[in-house]
């Protein structure tokens, strides 16, 4: 960049009586929590800090927890946090450090057309705002967008079907030997310009398309960084045990680390299943793979409803999947696939028309469609659910966003309670009814599943949300609080805290986060938010950790 960013100054502050939970999931004690040049400077006895003199302010936290800011695993915010820096969703939960560009498809590295691509095939997710100034064209540039001034750190995850689609289009058919060296060579450069690891989306094109050797130099690369991979496998319906253990195997072939995105056992074939995944990751893990996963405390997931597609009808671009869609005998072909033999891009399941609702549209004579369901909508105007599917992808240009209705309670409660768990949001920011994961899921674990269901105390929770991806993400003097890390940090009532985030109202913001500070600066401030813009973009270093530049 040109010049170096304005930052906020972080001001001298105190947490005195504050009841404090480190990250590292040892027990709460009492202490007075000192900031000073957006580091943690000391943790002293309760009452221990000296009278206050001079800028230095003082919180009271008698009462209140503090604890290290939360990690958001599983962020898709990569044009909202540009369009709105401030970024309140991940800020009111407590959240200070989220990772970026995940399922392999995210906007860098690109060039003019592959960007233009993404963001016509990531209109579902994150809308496709044409105010933004797409300036960056690298991996580097992008961070060094992020670091002009956003609310939370941001780390990125290279995008493997991104990366694909530049060296080779978005279309199936193995790479040449010369695509795949081009697509080695895109991740080497992306470490090296400070990318924490790669992700996939093998349930979407065009990175579905990649088959295990392909997916294997990647990885292997990645590894020789130091970084992690992080796929969205095959597979979270039929076969989604089949399809962890690929990726267990490519992890224990390659050496890479291995961290398993939104690691849940979706769908009724997989109900009460959850103990065989968590058998299979110790199973692992005993062997000495490195395994980690992130998962959000929903029984909802999010995608695109162009997603939903079979592999084969959704390559190209959306004139190509939209010509299919209007070709009678190709769209029966594509209702036959979804409906009777469960596709690819359904998790190998028939789909439920009834679990399908719209949650975002990117034409706004379309909003009326948000809340309902496919099957719903279908009743009201009395055509068969297939023909509701295609003429809203068309009408929409594929930019629709859905919920599907599709979780099992017992399998989430099992798999947070795991070692490897750590807290992924998966939140898209973006249309009428998004999942309200983007602005509850932090809150909600702490509130619902460790004080009020008991799945685990608060301690281990906050180091589930904290210590734990901080060391995934090898963050240096980050995610625990130690005298000398940087001040992330929140402030939270654990009595009144409380995700407010519904399916009705999905951008509500929490209640008990009292204060939230990101590099020492106060973001969240007697529960408002202050607009400060004191985060950086960590970077994956020479040395093997990640930090700010």
């Amino acid at each position: 960049m040109s010049s170096e960013p304005v930052r906020p100054r972080p001001q001298p502050t105190v947490i005195t009586h504050t009841r404090v939970i480190d990250g590292s999931g040892a027990p709460a004690y009492l202490g007075d929590v000192v900031l000073e040049h957006g580091k943690i400077t000391a943790i002293l006895p309760p009452g221990g800090y000296p009278d206050a003199t001079g800028t230095t302010r003082v919180i009271d936290g008698a009462g209140l927890i503090t604890s290290p800011g939360f990690i958001d695993m599983h962020g898709h915010s990569e044009l909202q946090i540009l369009l709105h820096p401030e970024h309140p969703a991940k800020l009111t939960q407590g959240v200070t450090t989220e990772v970026f560009g995940q399922d392999g498809l995210s906007y860098a590295p690109v060039d003019d057309a592959t960007l233009g691509a993404m963001r016509q095939k990531l209109a579902g997710w994150n809308g496709n705002p044409s105010d933004l100034e797409y300036s960056w064209r690298t991996v580097g540039e992008y961070l060094d967008r992020l670091d002009a001034g956003i609310g939370v750190n941001a780390a990125y995850l290279l995008p493997q079907g991104t990366i694909r689609a530049l060296a080779m289009g978005l279309g199936p058919g193995d790479p040449t030997p010369e695509q795949l060296s081009a697509q080695v060579k895109l991740v080497a450069d992306g470490m090296e310009q400070g990318a924490v690891g790669l992700s996939s989306g093998l349930t979407y094109t065009p990175g579905m398309y990649a088959g295990e050797a392909e997916l294997a130099r990647l990885c292997a690369t990645v590894a020789a960084y130091g970084g992690y991979y992080a796929p969205h496998h095959r597979s979270y319906g039929a076969g989604a045990l089949d399809a962890y253990a690929q990726m267990i195997a490519l992890a224990a072939e390659t050496g890479v680390a291995l961290h398993l995105t939104h690691a849940t056992m979706d769908f009724a074939p997989n109900e009460g299943k959850a103990p065989e995944l968590l058998a299979m990751l110790d199973a692992a893990l005993e062997a000495g793979v490195d395994i980690t996963c992130d998962t959000y405390p929903y029984l909802s997931g999010a995608t695109s409803l162009a997603s939903l597609l079979p592999g084969w009808a959704a390559a190209g671009d959306a004139e190509a999947v939209i010509a299919r869609l209007e070709d009678d005998p190709t769209a029966a072909k594509i209702r036959h696939d979804m409906e009777a033999n469960g596709s690819d891009g359904g998790h190998g399941m028939p789909v439920d028309w009834d679990s399908v609702e719209i949650a975002s549209v990117g034409t706004p004579q379309l909003n009326v469609l948000a809340g309902q369901t496919i099957a719903e909508i279908a009743r009201i105007q009395r055509v068969e659910p297939f023909t509701v599917f295609c003429n809203v992808l068309a009408a929409d240009r594929l930019a629709t966003g859905v919920l599907l209705h599709v979780g099992n309670e017992e399998n989430v409660q099992a798999i947070t309670k795991h070692r490897t768990h750590t807290g992924g949001s998966a939140g898209m920011l973006v249309g009428t009814k998004p999942h309200p994961r983007g602005w509850g899921t932090f809150p909600r674990f702490i509130s619902h599943y460790a004080r009020d269901l008991g799945l685990m105390d608060l301690p281990e929770m906050v180091h589930h949300l904290t210590g734990r991806p901080a060391a995934r993400l090898k963050l240096a003097e980050r995610g625990l609080l130690r005298a000398g890390y940087a001040a992330d940090l929140v402030v939270f009532d654990p009595d009144a805290l409380l995700d407010m985030a519904t399916y009705t109202e999905p951008r509500q913001p929490a209640a008990g986060i009292n204060y939230v500070f990101v590099n020492g600066v106060c973001a969240i401030d007697d529960h408002r938010p202050t607009g400060a813009l004191a985060g950086r973009a960590l970077r994956r270093t020479p040395e093997g950790n990640t930090q700010a530049s």
